[in-house]
């Protein structure tokens, strides 16, 4: 889509591009890997996509929602068969969410779709937009967590450079 749009949007000298993904970009939960390799994919094609239009002035906005009150959790999501090994992983949890169909997601799609629409107006073109306080929460501590590791390893990185 994005290969289809950009030479319109080359030509009229603007655009922008609202690139869907969702809090499990940022971060990881057992029972979605598939998931969330297909997201963390598509938010490395993003920001490279951002670069690469910067100079015709075309912006590209990572969307990071976190859970929203659609048919997509309960009534669209299909299960595996289960693998009764997983019952002592951590993974079983997200299956029984979606087998128990009790927790109601916070966002809500018409608040969201229209901060989606808003964005489109804000110059410079934000990187990422956070829609949810469950997305905030999880994404915020996922980031903390990861630069404090990356903190704990700056002496080893910068050792294996040349002298």
């Amino acid at each position: 889509m994005v290969r289809a749009a950009l030479p319109h949007l080359r030509k009229q000298g603007y655009g922008r591009i609202l690139q869907l993904s969702t809090v499990g970009g940022q971060t990881a939960f057992p029972g979605s890997s598939l998931y969330h390799a297909s997201k963390w994919g598509i938010e490395g094609f993003a920001e490279s996509v951002m670069a690469e239009v910067a100079p015709f002035n075309i912006g590209v906005t990572i969307v990071e929602p976190g859970s929203a009150r659609t048919n997509f959790r309960y009534q669209s999501s299909t299960l595996a068969p289960k693998i009764d090994a997983y019952e002592v992983s951590p993974a079983i949890h997200a299956r029984r969410i979606i087998e128990e169909a009790k927790a109601p997601s916070l966002g809500d799609p018409a608040k969201m779709a229209a901060a989606m629409i808003r964005s489109v107006d804000q110059k410079p073109a934000p990187k990422r937009i956070v829609l949810g306080s469950d997305a905030y929460s999880t994404i915020h501590k996922a980031l903390t967590e990861r630069l404090a590791e990356l903190e704990q390893q700056k002496d080893l990185a910068f050792s294996t450079d040349f002298n």
